[in-house]
């Protein structure tokens, strides 16, 4: 699979007390790093090798959304390649797609696997897979349009595989819950059942619109840890914010204990200006022992990160649940 490597880590800023912190160098990815990009923003890195490899939305100076490979020796600094990836037949002769879109990669047991926002008359979840970052195998799409936000579980629940996604609809969903589904051979899925549900406006307002997973989920001793954003519709249009949830590790269509109060919102320049004002949309994390770090797309136009302790955002969401 790859070399145990140094993930990216800056400690705690002196006087901060806030759960998770933003690297001091944000942006780690900026809008312009390719010749043909507008925006580099919604991203998903993982271990590779000798350092790390990731796949990018890049949307180009037209604005046609796509998915690029790039590599890093550091996890910061990043070569991005300049042509967007060309995928040959996986388990299926149906590769084609007007648009590709916020990816997450996920390591399950001899490959990696691919997933994103695929544009076939509509949104729905493209599955590739790669052993090497330069060679992408594409598969049948999970599910019918309409569908966003498909990340895969990094091993089989029961058997089989499990990805969470968002049902939704064909235009810039106002409404959204998480539901997890299963399969046994990344072709043919079912099983579906709900996770998660918006928040009620009183109760945690910050994901009262709309939520959908976003990094893939870490297993801990209390459960599967995982990422995801919040939404909710104000006089100045969505906001995007971080919170966290922890699921049962056999069955985790059970929510444990979920963020009452984000973990990360929109407050930093690159985060509250851009092609997206105020958005934090987590889509990849690095862990290393008790460590880890979150790659987020800012305001819909660069790539930031952030950092924290998993027992520490562990014992937050006990004390702070939904």
């Amino acid at each position: 699979m790859t070399k145990q490597v140094n993930m990216p880590w800056e400690e705690r800023p002196e006087g901060c007390s806030d759960v998770m912190w933003r690297y001091s160098q944000n942006p780690v990815i900026g809008r312009y790093d390719i010749p043909s990009s507008n925006s580099i923003f919604n991203s998903a890195v993982v271990p590779f090798e000798d350092g790390f490899a990731g796949v990018f939305r890049c949307d180009n100076k037209a604005v046609q959304m796509n998915i690029f490979a790039g590599f890093s020796k550091d996890g910061i600094n990043w070569e991005i390649n300049h042509d967007p990836i060309e995928m040959v037949a996986g388990n299926t002769e149906m590769i084609e797609s007007d648009y590709k879109y916020d990816p997450r990669v996920c390591w399950i047991e001899d490959r990696y696997w691919i997933t994103w926002c695929n544009g076939y008359h509509g949104p729905t979840i493209g599955i590739a897979y790669t052993f090497d970052f330069r060679t992408f195998h594409q598969c049948e799409n999970a599910f019918l349009p309409f569908n966003r936000n498909g990340v895969l579980f990094p091993e089989k629940i029961d058997g089989k595989y499990a990805m969470l996604s968002r049902p939704s609809d064909n235009g810039h969903t106002s409404f959204g819950d998480i539901y997890i589904s299963y399969s046994p051979d990344m072709k043919y899925w079912g099983e579906h059942r709900c996770v998660m549900k918006v928040a009620d406006f009183t109760d945690s307002a910050w994901q009262c619109t709309k939520i959908g997973a976003g990094s893939v989920p870490m297993r801990t001793e209390e459960g599967w840890l995982m990422f995801y954003h919040g939404v909710i519709n104000t006089c100045n249009g969505f906001r995007y914010s971080m919170g966290a949830a922890l699921l049962d590790l056999e069955n985790p269509d059970k929510v444990l204990y979920r963020s009452k109060p984000y973990l990360l919102a929109p407050a930093a320049p690159y985060e509250l200006a851009g092609d997206v004002p105020n958005v934090v949309f987590p889509c990849a994390a690095l862990t290393e022992e008790n460590k880890v770090a979150v790659y987020y797309g800012a305001a819909d136009t660069v790539v930031g990160m952030a950092f924290g302790y998993v027992d520490e955002i562990i014992d937050f969401l006990k004390k702070n649940s939904l």
